[in-house]
């Protein structure tokens, strides 16, 4: 450490990090790349090794999950240039219908859910259904406080269940547990308790806004994408649609039987890109380009995450996490299993906002030696690092909340917080501790 300061200070870049988050205007890679160089000055790094230290980075895990995230982007355009996107959505909400605000607001869900799922990316997804989905919303008098809400938990939802999504691409990397495992022991019951808090509060948000804010005229017609209730798609649009269902069906079946990790993820985004882009009456290399325009927009997500890397150990390499473990020692004996899940859970809620897959990597990193004595099971381990990896962007707001208020057309932030502090912190909470007596 730089001056011989006390380990304890080696935090200090990520306490940077959180408060820098909270600045307007603050892009989150130069926020980043900020707290790398203060973390390479309190390592006494040389400027000159920083070059070698990306490097580096592009073989890490926290890279991989990038590429993935990038791809999933990919894939997305791929499924908007095919109109397959549209199409799901469109289908979707016909079945369900939105005669009603509950039927309205459950349909609302299960497209985000199911597009989320898909595609493994909630911005990206819930940017699809937008469009297609506020005229219709509107027309039943929801508000945009309501599907504000409605975007948040939902689309979370969604990827507790994909095995496309970060956090259950990242799930896997750490535990080493297959996809099924980790479902069924950790996204499924966290999906439940996200679907039915975000189910309530969106219902009693409705009845609080109703009358008091409305999407307006402007915001619709600028949203509005063609819809008909009885609408057909298109021969091309029909048959890409079946494609990507079966080729995912059958990647994900794969996947399971062959025991696939995260980087069989990778394949799975190229050869559903391809196949439905095929079909949807694109060339390759029309593929590929609608591949490359949706990662661009994701690059720099990736290359945020190539810094975290060289961020995150060079906190490990001033002691800071080695500090912050024997402070919180003493309480995490005293509580035994169900205490250590209650603390790392909730050090990990409060953790790092907007940083989802570096925070999951600094659970890992920081309370995995007390794995083994406590006897925490790879499946309770799962769910703890799940939540306290995920749930933060409910804690307080950042890039994933406001996001969705933006898509929403939403300017109230206190529906997302009542979302947070009423259902899905307590909820999840719950499920952590009951976990603990039965994994």
């Amino acid at each position: 450490m730089l001056f011989d300061l006390p380990p304890i200070l080696g935090l200090a870049p990520l306490i940077l990090y959180i408060i820098l988050a909270f600045k307007k205007n603050m892009h989150p890679i130069v926020n980043v790349a900020v707290c790398v160089l203060f973390g390479a000055i309190l390592t006494k790094q040389s400027l000159g090794s920083l070059g070698a230290v990306i490097y580096e980075s592009m073989g890490s895990f926290l890279a991989l999950v990038g590429f993935i995230i990038m791809l999933g982007s990919g894939l997305g355009m791929v499924l908007r240039k095919t109109g397959v996107a549209e199409n799901i959505v469109q289908v979707l909400m016909q079945k369900i219908g939105v005669k009603t605000q509950k039927r309205a607001v459950l349909a609302t869900m299960v497209c985000s859910v199911v597009l989320v799922t898909l595609l493994g990316t909630l911005a990206g997804a819930n940017a699809i259904i937008a469009p297609i989905v506020i005229p219709l919303v509107a027309a039943v008098g929801l508000t945009p406080s309501t599907l504000a809400v409605i975007f948040q938990g939902a689309g979370q939802t969604g990827l507790f269940l994909s095995p496309f999504s970060p956090p259950m691409v990242t799930l896997m990397g750490i535990t080493g547990l297959s996809y099924p495992r980790i479902l069924l022991c950790a996204g499924l019951p966290i999906a439940l308790i996200m679907w039915i808090g975000t189910y309530w509060i969106a219902l009693r948000v409705q009845k609080q806004t109703q009358g008091k804010e409305d999407f307006g005229e402007e915001a619709v017609n600028a949203d509005t994408v063609s819809f008909a209730p009885d609408a057909k798609a298109t021969r091309a649009t029909a048959s890409a649609t079946i494609a990507f269902a079966l080729v995912m069906a059958a990647m994900v079946v794969w996947g399971i039987c062959s025991k696939g990790g995260a980087s069989f993820v990778i394949l799975v985004m190229i050869v559903a890109s391809l196949v439905t882009g095929l079909i949807g009456g694109m060339s390759a290399g029309q593929v590929f380009d609608a591949m490359m325009e949706g990662c661009g927009k994701l690059f720099w997500l990736f290359f945020m995450f190539l810094l975290f890397n060289p961020f995150l150990n060079f906190v490990t390499e001033s002691g800071g996490f080695d500090a912050l473990v024997t402070l919180v020692e003493p309480y995490i004996s005293i509580g035994g299993k169900a205490g250590f899940a209650v603390i790392v859970t909730l050090i990990g809620i409060f953790g790092i906002n907007g940083a989802a897959v570096a925070q999951a990597m600094m659970i890992d990193s920081l309370f995995r030696p007390f794995l083994g004595d406590l006897g925490v099971s790879m499946e309770l381990w799962a769910m703890i690092v799940l939540v306290g990896h995920q749930i933060t962007s409910y804690a307080y707001p950042g890039l994933d909340m406001i996001g969705q208020m933006g898509l929403a057309h939403a300017k109230d932030i206190k529906p997302m917080m009542k979302l947070s502090y009423m259902a899905i912190i307590p909820g999840t909470l719950l499920v952590v501790i009951v976990a603990s007596f039965i994994l």
